[in-house]
């Protein structure tokens, strides 16, 4: 699987999750709201420290997005 777009999903089901707006979420975190959109869509490749900072912002562990999806 794409790690990028695995991150990115990962990271807009979470934000989606807490009722958080891609604007809302680009203040919080201090990335860009452009970073954000570009991220969710796989068009971004973050560094470790990206994942780490992004992961802090939205209050889970940086684990949470380089999880895969859960079979069903």
């Amino acid at each position: 699987m794409d790690m990028r777009k695995l991150v990115g999903r990962n990271v807009r089901r979470i934000r989606l999750r807490k009722g958080l707006t891609q604007e809302k979420f680009a203040e919080i975190s201090g990335f860009s709201q452009q970073y954000i959109s570009g991220l969710e869509h796989g068009r971004r490749n973050p560094t470790v420290v990206t994942v780490y900072e992004i992961a802090t912002a939205l209050g889970v562990s940086h684990v949470e997005l380089l999880r895969p999806p859960r079979k069903s």
